[in-house]
């Protein structure tokens, strides 16, 4: 039999709607509404934002499809300027009234929701494809497994806030929804082949009822290169000079790593210069904005060094520790995660599920660290449920961690391999 790696797939170019319709006025998507009300079934949806160039997590195109319709290409910063954000209250109603197909769901609701438009019920083409045991779940590699043909992807990673848009661009995004009501049908068929329709369909209540996070604290903690600084000084200047890039950078909207990275802020850290001169003439202090803004960069570094509000040097343990010190400091919730890790392989693999899809790593470690004083199939259900974890997965996997977690010893004891005489 031939694979699909065996042979050269066709590839698709150009969307396969006849029409594709840039919307970039308030007129122009009040007419997209209508058109697309007047046609029947799911909305096919992506979005493009401006990753790594823009401060901002918003929208910068939306794309939407029905079947019958025109592929509509929505600016949402043209169409919103002289508007504002009602301007999109119309679509969103709309839009709440069917099914939304997206590739990736999650990537795309937050920078949707800023905009007042919100699922209410979606199909996610790569996360079913997980559940479907699919290896790759990208959309090229999925188009290329149920529709056997190749996506043009030359422009995955462009600046979608440069305005005017160009040609190609808008042609590689309407790209992106012409093929996802064929890729629902595909992995909805092979879902319901498989026995696993229904549980798809939690994944994907799930991922539509989804909340925003709360952002984190100390998020300059989260540097790379930060665990090696260790005393609260040179920390106290990382968190002023991060904050001072970070307003910077919300102030022109530009990503904050391309003003300067997180190498030149944990450098300057840990060897404070002292002057301004000197902090000029730093080899190590890089970037485009590195001397453009250096009184802001000197300002926060002047900040750093004489402040008294010194941050602690660990912040506060907030929910379980780390795992990876378990072995040392918690060893019989470290026997019970390794007793659950041959299980929740056996299971993945029968399923041909991830693991993370089975049960989220951090809620399977909570049950590790603090399990239910009785240990039951029900007390581990009720545990998990507790978390989040979905109807599904408490069916498939309570019953054999409740006894992997109250035999931790004799679990990994039967899972070893055996030796071969």
């Amino acid at each position: 039999m031939t694979t699909d790696d065996q042979v050269e797939l066709p590839l698709l170019a150009k969307p396969r709607v006849s029409q594709v319709v840039l919307v970039e006025t308030y007129d122009q998507l009040t007419s997209a509404v209508r058109t697309l009300a007047a046609c029947h079934g799911p909305f096919a949806l992506d979005a493009e934002r401006a990753s790594g160039f823009k401060y901002s997590q918003r929208a910068y195109l939306i794309q939407v499809h029905r079947l019958g319709s025109p592929i509509y290409l929505i600016d949402p910063i043209s169409v919103q300027e002289p508007q504002g954000p009602e301007a999109f209250k119309e679509l969103a109603e709309l839009l709440s009234s069917d099914e939304w197909i997206l590739h990736a769901a999650s990537q795309d609701i937050p920078c949707l929701r800023e905009l007042g438009i919100r699922p209410k019920k979606l199909f996610d083409t790569e996360l079913g494809s997980r559940i479907a045991g699919l290896p790759r779940v990208g959309l090229g590699a999925v188009t290329e497994h149920f529709l056997k043909i190749k996506l043009a992807k030359e422009h995955s990673a462009v600046d979608w806030s440069i305005r005017p848009l160009h040609a190609d661009w808008l042609n590689y995004a309407a790209l992106d929804v012409d093929v996802l009501h064929d890729l629902r049908a595909g992995v909805s068929e092979l879902l319901e082949q498989q026995g696993k329709s229904e549980w798809a369909a939690q994944e994907f209540a799930n991922v539509a009822a989804m909340q925003p996070k709360e952002p984190k604290t100390d998020r300059w903690r989260g540097m790379t290169g930060m665990h090696e600084i260790k005393d609260a000084r040179s920390l106290a200047i990382a968190r002023e000079v991060w904050g001072a890039r970070e307003a910077l950078a919300e102030k022109l909207d530009v990503s904050p790593g391309r003003l300067i990275p997180d190498s030149s802020i944990v450098t300057l850290a840990a060897n404070p210069v002292k002057s301004r001169p000197e902090l000029a003439s730093s080899k190590s202090f890089s970037g485009r904005a590195s001397r453009s803004y250096l009184d802001t960069w000197w300002a926060a570094l002047s900040e750093g060094l004489n402040t008294r509000n010194l941050p602690p040097t660990r912040l506060p343990q907030t929910g379980i520790p780390n795992h990876r010190t378990w072995s040392n400091r918690f060893p019989e919730a470290d026997l019970r995660l390794k007793a659950t890790k041959p299980v929740m392989a056996k299971i993945s693999e029968q399923l041909q599920i991830p693991l993370e899809n089975i049960v989220t790593p951090d809620f399977l470690r909570q049950l590790c660290f603090e399990p239910p004083v009785e240990i039951s199939k029900e007390s581990v259900s009720e545990f998990l449920k507790s978390l989040g974890a979905r109807d599904w997965q408490l069916e498939i996997v309570s019953e054999p961690l409740a006894v992997a977690i109250a035999n931790p010893a004799e679990t990994i004891a039967a899972n070893e391999p055996k030796e071969v005489s």
